[in-house]
């Protein structure tokens, strides 16, 4: 039992991986976006967004 719930764990964790990184990309954009408009409130928003689909990710791939 304990390795068909792995086994599931494991897909669901490579199906979210490619949609992560896509999350990943897109915020990289907006904070790009507000570098350039000196928005220092959209820059923290994305900076913390940016950590915790950082911490995600280092969870999925382990």
């Amino acid at each position: 039992m304990k390795q068909v719930i792995q086994s599931l764990q494991r897909n669901e964790a490579e199906k979210r991986i490619p949609v992560l990184k896509m999350e990943i990309d897109y915020e990289l954009a907006t904070l790009h976006d507000a570098m350039t408009a000196s928005d220092s409130e959209a820059m923290t928003r994305c900076k913390v967004k940016l950590e915790e689909l950082r911490q995600e990710m280092v969870r999925l791939e382990a």
